[in-house]
């Protein structure tokens, strides 16, 4: 039988799922960059988060759609964040 979700669970599923996805993006971008120990922090950290959505989800298959929710939030954040710093970066840099 199938419970109707818990809000603040549900809430703390697409956070957590938010953050699990945007420290997924930086440490993406960390092991692309060849930056180990920036990687593998990231990569500790990513599967500390990734433990609330799963106990959570497992016992209501609705808090699935939640986590999807929260998954692409945080991947979208953090590209996008990436690509304001690269914006940055680019126009600090001195003109030939």
């Amino acid at each position: 039988m199938i419970h109707p979700p818990n809000p603040l669970i549900a809430l703390g599923v697409v956070a957590s799922t938010a953050a699990t996805d945007a420290v997924y993006v930086l440490f993406t971008a960390a092991v692309a960059a060849r930056r180990r120990s920036i990687a593998a922090s990231w990569s500790s950290v990513w599967y500390l988060l990734s433990a609330f959505a799963v106990i959570s989800y497992t016992g209501n298959p609705i808090y699935v759609v939640f986590a999807a929710v929260g998954s692409w939030l945080g991947a979208f954040g953090a590209v996008t964040w990436l690509g304001t710093a690269d914006v940055k970066s680019a126009s600090a840099k001195p003109h030939a």
